[in-house]
């Protein structure tokens, strides 16, 4: 591969400028209040902001690779951060997408395909693995920035909400990502240094892994045990419950307005 190519591959892909442009904009449609109905901005810039998460968590296991051998990712366009160029748009942005909009469950991604065989040594397929939630976990330090460094004088309470809610989605993503269920990221940081035997006989049931997680957050108690471990996360990073379920209410503006978070300081 000529350096020509190296650099059009690693190119940032003008879809991915596109939606970074809509976060911009809505985002400041959400903190001047210019939108005639708040929730539709707040739905547009969480929905863009979200999927740009999710192209730096793709991203972010691409470029791991790359450094660790996998000299074929740019040619798939990984480094694109195009969010059209992964192996499963459908389970990397549209799923994931659907699962914000219908329960505020940040929805792990994982889709891109990484030819293992090239890379020497285990720290390095642990690393490779876990470079994806790393990355939900620095989008939520990001956003809640302004909350535990006490700097929200002077902000909008629809771009506060709409903050909080973005951090619920990236504290979730993270921590579903982290659990050590196969097909999730969590197993792939382990998995090199499990047994070979064992490896072999959980390797079948990894296409089914998230499935499994989502079939145990449907059972009431774990969905609650789940939910007050996301609260705890966020209080202690200064994000209350009312800001987060104002901002889960203002993106889903079709359900009608809530006086009581229009109420709210």
């Amino acid at each position: 591969m000529t350096t020509a190519s190296r650099v059009s591959n690693q190119r940032i892909s003008p879809v991915f400028v596109g939606i970074l442009a809509v976060t911009g904009v809505t985002g400041w449609a959400t903190w001047t209040g210019f939108a005639e109905q708040p929730g539709v901005a707040v739905f547009l810039f969480v929905t863009a902001a979200w999927i740009v998460s999710l192209c730096l968590h793709e991203y972010a296991h691409a470029r791991t690779a790359l450094h660790s051998g996998d000299i074929t990712v740019g040619s798939k366009g990984y480094l694109s951060l195009n969010p059209l160029a992964y192996t499963h748009v459908l389970l990397s942005i549209v799923l994931p997408v659907i699962f914000v909009i219908m329960g505020g469950i940040g929805l792990p991604g994982g889709a891109v395909f990484i030819e293992r065989g090239r890379i020497q040594g285990r720290w390095r397929h642990s690393l490779i693995s876990a470079a994806g939630p790393l990355t939900n976990v620095l989008f939520a330090i990001v956003c809640t920035a302004p909350f535990w460094l006490d700097a929200l004088d002077g902000v909008p309470s629809d771009f506060r909400f709409a903050l909080a809610f973005l951090a619920l989605l990236q504290v979730t993503a993270a921590l579903l990502n982290f659990l050590p269920v196969p097909g999730l990221d969590g197993y792939g940081v382990i998995e090199p240094w499990l047994p070979y035997g064992i490896r072999r006989q959980v390797e079948p049931f990894a296409p089914f892994g998230l499935l499994f997680v989502f079939a145990l957050l449907w059972l009431p108690a774990v969905n609650g045990v789940f939910f007050d471990v996301i609260d705890t996360i966020l209080k202690s990073l200064g994000i209350s419950d009312l800001e987060t379920y104002c901002g889960q209410e203002l993106y889903r503006f079709w359900h009608g307005s809530n006086e009581f978070c229009q109420a709210a300081p």
